[in-house]
């Protein structure tokens, strides 16, 4: 709002909720909070709280917004009007409430509404990374870890690890509707109800739901931005919308990274007009950006937990079948038997592979790197991995990031899950090779003479070209013959030079 006139003690207000206040969302409001938006934001949220009942759920009457400056003792007027402004954005910032204002063209007014949404649960806050950095900077970390302990009562030890059965039985499992006898009285009442409730449920904050919509991006878009009255003519601009929620889902992006890309420089042109490509290109390196990160971070948590690839033993020794057999390479014949190899393959951590053909040295970093890659990240089985690297060494590939990097996605999308299916890719890739190579070795032993044409006939492959022999019959010039045609060129020399 730019007018402070629009936002006055005069103008009416009601407030909406569908749930209920527990014991435990007191506490959460009171210890988590409260430190983070102070003591009169929560008098605030209490305040709009008791406008329902109690035991009621829904919407409160209209009333002037008066009512809430005397019962907070606020100061009609200006100076009370910004303050209060002031404590609903707090509010609103946390997720607690959603203010939007309604025009009446009825009345030519606004009226206010203000829906609340219930705290978090202690497990959601805990998962919330905002949150909960917010409250560390206000109480301190090892404050939010006692909080933490006071709100959350773990499992007993000795039950965590414990295999368990569930005994439950859904409900539609046990009981059936029966749809020969209808209550259609009923059916409108519920109809009528639910078509009530939805004007309620678009006002929510909701930052789960498949679409963004307009009020979304405002509540969380910078009010300091150079972009913010672009962003503000969203509203009106169903096309720009429905471009910024494809980018959205194409790069799975939450409103807190829409709104960061839309308060950048170049997102709207002078004319206030979307410009979509550069949104989609910023959003794509983002999308990287993030899962590169997510990356890096499970293969950290990977290592932590198993103390790396080399520490994590098989559970069971699993044989290997004759017909699944895989050659041993040159280099290793001298090591171990068929047997022996095929049997490393299957059961043996990949870095212990990797040294097999590795042998004059430790293991490249890099190679190291793409392999914990594809075991952590792609979920490449192990013995998968070790076949791989075999036909990277039969088949002569080269061992840099992309070649690696190509068989794993070629093998992930034709969906090589086990050692068997594993060697069948293997001997087809080389199958396919060897007819290749003898296709083109056949071409080379005949291109110099004739090749077979479609009917069966011979056909040569390049054209006949005829030779000009020496005969004897060919006549010798005569001086006087050479002389004219000497000076017939020097004629010709003249005549081009001028």
């Amino acid at each position: 709002m730019t007018n402070m006139l629009h936002f006055t003690e005069n103008h009416r207000f009601y407030v909406g909720r569908d749930f209920s206040l527990s014991s435990v969302d007191q506490k959460m409001l009171t210890l988590m909070y409260q430190p983070m938006v102070g003591a009169f934001a929560m008098s605030l949220y209490q305040t709009l709280y008791q406008q329902i009942g109690a035991d009621r759920v829904g919407f409160s009457a209209l009333e002037q917004q008066r009512r809430l400056f005397l019962l907070l003792e606020l100061e009609p007027g200006e100076r009370g009007r910004k303050f209060f402004i002031e404590t609903t954005s707090k509010l609103e910032a946390i997720g607690l409430l959603q203010t939007t204002r309604k025009f009446l063209p009825d009345e030519d007014d606004y009226v206010f509404a203000y829906t609340l949404a219930a705290p978090l649960g202690p497990h959601e806050f805990f998962r919330n990374q905002h949150l909960t950095l917010l409250l560390r900077d206000k109480v301190g970390k090892f404050m939010l870890l006692a909080l933490r302990e006071e709100l959350l009562a773990e499992e007993p030890e000795t039950c965590c690890e414990a295999q368990g059965e569930n005994l439950s039985v859904p409900f539609y499992e046990l009981f059936r509707l029966n749809t020969q006898v209808i209550d259609y009285e009923l059916e409108q009442v519920l109809y009528e109800a639910s078509a009530a409730r939805q004007p309620a449920d678009s006002g929510v904050l909701d930052v789960t739901s498949k679409a963004i919509d307009y009020a979304d991006l405002i509540t969380r878009f910078p009010r300091g931005s150079a972009n913010r009255v672009f962003v503000e003519s969203l509203r009106f601009r169903t096309d720009q919308m429905a471009a910024i929620n494809m980018t959205a889902k194409k790069y799975r992006l939450a409103v807190s990274d829409v709104c960061r890309l839309l308060d950048e420089d170049g997102a709207f042109n002078e004319e206030g007009e979307l410009q979509a490509d550069l949104l989609q290109y910023r959003a794509n390196l983002l999308f990287r950006q993030s899962k590169k990160r997510s990356e890096e971070s499970e293969r950290m948590l990977g290592r932590l937990e198993g103390g790396g690839p080399e520490e994590q033993n098989p559970e069971q020794e699993k044989p290997v079948e004759m017909q699944y057999y895989l050659e041993v390479p040159l280099q290793l014949r001298s090591e171990c038997t068929d047997h022996q190899y095929n049997y490393i393959l299957r059961n043996e951590q990949y870095p212990f592979v990797l040294k097999k053909f590795f042998t004059q040295g430790a293991t490249p970093d890099g190679v190291l790197d793409i392999f914990e890659k594809i075991d952590l990240n792609y979920k490449l089985n192990m013995e998968v991995i070790n076949v791989l690297i075999h036909f990277l060494h039969v088949d002569r590939r080269s061992w840099a990031k992309s070649s690696i990097e190509a068989v794993a996605s070629d093998m992930l999308g034709k969906q090589v899950a086990t050692y068997e299916q594993a060697v069948e890719y293997v001997r087809e890739k080389l199958r396919f090779k060897e007819k290749a190579a003898s296709k083109a070795e056949a071409a080379r032993a005949g291109g110099g003479g004739a090749t077979r044409g479609r009917r069966g006939g011979i056909q040569n492959q390049k054209p006949q070209i005829p030779i000009i022999a020496e005969t004897a019959s060919a006549t010798l010039i005569s001086d006087e013959e050479m002389q004219e045609m000497r000076r017939l060129a020097r004629e010709l020399d003249e005549k081009f030079n001028r």
